[in-house]
């Protein structure tokens, strides 16, 4: 039986928890809250610890997703998840006011661990606000040095658009796994 281990990261309210619900099959184990800081204005709950859930796979192969706290005070949880993961799906929720800061930081906070992996890119809530542009965070990556990373308008509620950002990451990382 091969298992893989995928790690959702990103801001709060960018979609971690849902695109894990969302292709998860298996009931999905949640570490939320009610929310008690500045959070609580954009969501009643968030996630404390992670989020899980499995993707089943052809065979007896299945995807492990873990979902990270997207709060910089459970940062502690970050290296705990990504040890033995096999890459990086980032989140960025294009409503937030300053995404580009999230983009940066997010980066920066998981160098290390996306410099021995890869990572794969989904911009969330585009139909709320519709700039920056996908062009615009391509530029953005290009001027931090990472022009080929895969980079996805999606909506977390949706199977296929997560799927499609799961594919990209896996292929970024050996194209015959994607197939």
């Amino acid at each position: 039986m091969a298992n893989y281990k995928i790690i959702f990261t990103g801001p709060v309210g960018a979609g971690k928890t849902t695109a894990i619900s969302v292709l998860s099959d298996v009931p999905m184990v949640t570490t939320d809250e009610l929310a008690s800081d500045m959070t609580k204005d954009r969501k009643s709950q968030t996630t404390v610890a992670m989020d899980y859930g499995i993707m089943q796979l052809a065979g007896d192969e299945r995807i492990h997703l873990y979902g990270t706290p997207g709060q910089e005070r459970f940062d502690f949880m970050w290296d705990i998840l990504t040890q033995g993961g096999l890459g990086l799906v980032l989140l960025i929720d294009n409503s937030r006011i300053e995404p580009f800061r999230d983009l940066h930081f997010f980066l920066d906070a998981f160098k290390d661990f996306i410099g021995c992996t890869a990572v794969s890119i989904g911009i969330t809530r585009m139909d709320e606000k519709s700039t920056p542009t996908i062009s615009d965070y391509q530029r953005e990556l290009s001027a931090l040095g990472w022009s080929t990373l895969p980079l996805l308008e999606v909506d977390a509620r949706k199977k296929g658009d997560v799927s499609l950002l799961v594919q990209s990451l896996l292929y970024s990382l050996d194209p015959t796994l994607a197939n």
